[in-house]
Parts: C-alpha cells; structure tokens; sequence
C-alpha cells in the first residue's frame, strides 16, 4: 500500500512539474502554435483547388435460360471486377476520354487524378475524377464511365459471339461539385494547430532539460543533502533598501529571515556557541545583505550576535549599515589596533559589528592566521552567535579557510542565476577542507509566475516593529563619536 502511494505521489510531482513547465513556457508554445497554424493556412491558401466528381456503374450479366446459368455468368462477373478496374485506368480507356473532352493530359496524368473503387462482393464500380474544373470533374467521370462499359464489352465478346455476357449501366451520373475536396483548410489548420503545440511543448521540455541553473528547492535537492534553511523572495527595491528589517520590518522579505533565523537556530549543531560563514559560489548572490538582515533578526530575538565582515576584498557590511569601516578586522589582524577601538554596537539591539578595514594584499594568509582562530574563539565564547559575511567560495579561497574554524558555512543561492555546476562546485570546495555546510538558502526567489515560491504569509501578519518603533541606524559620524567608548555590553569586547 505504501508503494502504491509513493508512486501517485512520484506521479503527482512529475505532473506537476510539467504543468510547471508549460505554464513558465507559455508564450513559447503558444507563438510556436501559431506558427504552425500560419504555415497551414500559408499552405492552403497557396493551393490550387481540387474538384471531385464520381459516377457508378453496376455490371450485370446478361443472357442465360436458367436460373443456374444467370448465377454462374454473375459469378464470372464478379470474379472480373479487379480486372476491370484495373482497365478503367489503362490507356485502352483513357486515350478515347482525352480525345473526346479534347484534354491536354496524357493518359498517365489523368490516370494519377483517376480513382476506381469496387466494394467487396459488389458489382459496383465507383468512378471519382479529380479536376481544377468542377465542371469537366464532372464530364471527365461521366466519359470514363462510358468508355469502361465499352471497353468492358469489347474486351468480353468472345470471337464466336455477336454480344458480350457482361452488360455495364450507369446508374449515378457524376455532377459538378459544389464545393473543393482539396485543400482541406479546416483540417489543414487542425493540424498545423497540433504540430505546432507539439512542437512547442517539446521545445519547452529540451529548453527545461538544458537550463542548468538553479530555480527551485528540488534543483538543490538534487545536488545536496545538506537542509535548506531559507527561502528570500525577489525585492524590486533591493538596492534602494537592502536591510529590510529596518527598512520595512513587515515586507515578505523581513519574514523570510525570520524564518531563517527559527531554522538556523534549529540546526543540530556542536558546542554551545554557534558561528556561520555565510558564502555563496559567484558574486552578487545576496551574501552581503543575507548575512546583515540575518543577524538583524537573530538580535530582535534576544541574542548577542557579533557580524563580522570578513570579505577583505570586497566589504559592503561598513556601507549597508552605515558604520565607520576605515578601521576594522585586518587592523585587529596585524595588531594596528585594538578591538574595543574598532567593534561598534549598532543600534539598541545587541548586535556588533566588526568591519573589514583596510584591503589587504593577502586576505587569505590574514583569514587563516592564528590571530583569527583566536579572534573567533573568543567571539564564540562571549557571543550566542557569530556571522561572518565571506567573500564567494569559486574566484577565491577566503571562505573555505574560515568556515573549517566555524560551525559551518551557510551558501547563497540566487534563484535563476547560479548554475548548478557552481553550486555543486562550491560544496566541494567545502568537502575538501573538511568544512561542514550548515545549510543552503536560496535567495532572489521570483514572488509572482511559475518560479515563485509560496511563502505561506502576507503583509497583514503583523510580525517585527511598529512603525514607530523602528529602531533608526546609527550614522557614520555617531559611529565614529562611539569609537573608544565603552558601553554597558563592553565585557563583550573586553573578553574578545
């Protein structure tokens, strides 16, 4: 029973994942039916009209005393009708119907435009002519039928005899046809509507089997067993408003990191405190913004988080939340500065930040000195969590080399965008320094089409901030009056 219903359900999916496909490729299919039905009507339309008009006529026996003689001649005539329509289409026939209608044809090329049927058992012969003429349709199946019978006649007189035993009448003359049999421009476009939806359907599956981006949960799946933690819906306004927690506490997007944060605080993890780097395989995944609004959600919920931007090659932390950034985490590295000078608390919450500082020459040899493992131990010690916003796992080793001293890296996907080979490389740049993956999330997800994904909530939730709560985001300038003064959570950066 379980197997009959794991196999409805395969069912199931599958269905809807063509369904899926159809509806993504809609306009696709429907231009290439169109098409199709074009070509049809292009086709019908650029054909000469056919004609077709047919006669019968009934073949008899005649002669005979007795009932017993009457059968055996209708046998023989029955038994003749192959023949004879082989004959209505020989020139014996044909050459004296061109001759008398006065054709251009050969008797070749009107035999081509020339059916004769008989029905089994019948003594009927069906004449049915094909013409440009509706008229001459007509008369070219009337002369045939008559130039038959005395062909018929000629052909079965015996030499001893002065009648032939076979007798041919007409008994439907052909008339001229109302209307053309060809071409046939309802079934034509009928069919030119078909090819063209099957055409379109097989382009849209061979379009589907060869995009290898990542667009959904199952693209992941397929590549990973690794849980995935988040799903961010695609925000028009992103770069307008990159922390949307503080921008619009109550957007979809804000939702989606707050459920990030229940999962990722869910994650069977080792050891009291938890750090993540949060990476992705290519640049401009949504890394950056994932890893603020992250620890913006998991501070709302009453844990101390210190964010670490350790993209020394790129870092926007310091900008997106409009921090002091000139001195940072490579000043601390090489022992220019102190941490207390540089780990700024951001806003009321019980988040600090700890930006890049200046671009080094070698962010990889920094990342990976003892300096940092020391750095992060302390962090993780004094804080619940740590995030380090890495830069992307395939141009640079940056990443791998910090996530094998965290709990694990947590990739970003871009919905759409990634390809599958760079997310799967990008875990195997993982797997071989030994660094766990914590969890997949996938960003930029499309909220409206075949692609969107149903996040279950609406903006009437209620959920974060009311809008005069919203907690504003220290400037630069307060930032820097901060640097060197202690707060009442500076046992955080004393223990660091």
């Amino acid at each position: 029973m379980w197997e009959d219903c794991a196999h409805e359900l395969r069912g199931a999916v599958e269905l809807s994942e063509y369904l899926r496909i159809l509806r993504k490729n809609w306009i696709v299919v429907a231009v290439i039916a169109l098409l199709g039905v074009g070509s049809a009507a292009v086709y019908s339309l650029t054909r000469t009209p056919m004609y077709e008009s047919s006669s019968r006529i009934f073949v008899s026996s005649q002669g005979g005393s007795s009932l017993g003689e009457l059968q055996q001649v209708n046998s023989y005539a029955q038994a003749r009708m192959t023949s004879y329509v082989q004959l209505a289409t020989s020139p014996t026939v044909l050459d004296p119907v061109i001759s008398e209608l006065g054709l251009g044809d050969s008797a070749a090329q009107l035999a081509s435009r020339l059916t004769v049927t008989n029905t089994a058992n019948s003594l009927v012969l069906n004449i049915a002519v094909a013409d440009t003429d509706p008229t001459r349709a007509a008369e070219t199946a009337n002369v045939v039928a008559d130039k038959l019978g005395e062909a018929i006649a000629e052909v079965e007189t015996m030499p001893d005899s002065q009648a032939s035993p076979v007798k041919v009448t007409t008994i439907q003359p052909a008339l001229a046809p109302g209307g053309p049999v060809s071409p046939n421009v309802p079934l034509n476009l009928a069919l030119g509507l078909l090819v063209g939806l099957a055409l379109g359907v097989g382009f849209a599956i061979l379009r589907t089997a060869l995009d290898t981006r990542v667009r959904s949960t199952r693209d992941i799946e397929a590549i990973t067993d690794s849980p995935i933690i988040g799903a961010i819906p695609m925000d028009p306004r992103a770069k307008e408003r990159p922390i949307i927690l503080q921008a619009d506490p109550l957007n979809p997007r804000s939702e989606a990191f707050r459920i990030m944060r229940t999962n990722l605080q869910f994650l069977d993890l080792e050891g009291d405190g938890h750090s993540f780097v949060i990476t992705s395989s290519v640049p401009s995944e949504g890394k950056s913004t994932t890893s603020i609004n992250l620890a913006i959600a998991l501070a709302d919920a009453g844990k101390r988080v210190v964010l670490i931007d350790a993209d020394l090659r790129k870092p926007k932390v310091a900008d997106y939340l409009g921090v002091e950034g000139g001195v940072g985490l490579t000043d601390v590295l090489i022992g220019r500065a102190e941490l207390t000078d540089v780990l700024q608390k951001w806003g009321r919450r019980s988040l600090y930040i700890l930006p890049s500082g200046k671009i080094p020459p070698n962010p990889s040899e920094l990342l990976g000195s003892t300096r940092m493992g020391e750095l992060l131990e302390a962090f993780t010690r004094d804080a619940d969590i740590v995030i380090l916003d890495a830069p992307p796992l395939l141009p640079v080793t940056d990443a791998a080399v910090l996530a094998k001293r965290t709990s694990g890296a947590i990739l970003i996907v871009h919905a759409g965008q990634t390809q599958r080979n760079q997310l799967s490389s990008a875990i195997d740049a993982l797997e071989t320094v030994h660094a766990p993956v914590a969890g997949i999330v996938l960003s930029m997800i499309p909220t409206s089409g075949p692609d969107a994904y149903d996040y279950g909530y609406t903006y009437g939730y209620g959920y974060g901030y009311e809008p005069d709560e919203v907690p504003a985001a220290p400037t630069a300038r307060a930032a820097k009056g901060r640097r060197g003064r202690r707060s009442e959570d500076d046992g955080l950066r004393d223990s660091a």
